[in-house]
């Protein structure tokens, strides 16, 4: 019984890490995205509407 309990939280540990993996790896791959367009259009930066206020601003990274 031990070692069910050991290899299941092994499995869970397992899964919430190639999650956290596959999240990261979203994260890296939209900034490399923008980083593309940007040199592309050979753009300085990329602007985000405000929806409240409505100004443009420049994006955050970690969006």
């Amino acid at each position: 019984m031990p070692q069910l309990l050991f290899f299941a939280a092994v499995a869970v540990v397992g899964y919430l890490g190639y999650r956290a993996f596959v999240r990261e790896a979203e994260k890296v791959s939209a900034r490399v995205r923008r980083a593309e367009k940007e040199a592309s259009t050979k753009a300085v930066g990329t602007l985000v509407k405000d929806p409240v206020t409505g100004e443009y601003r420049p994006a955050r990274e970690d969006e």
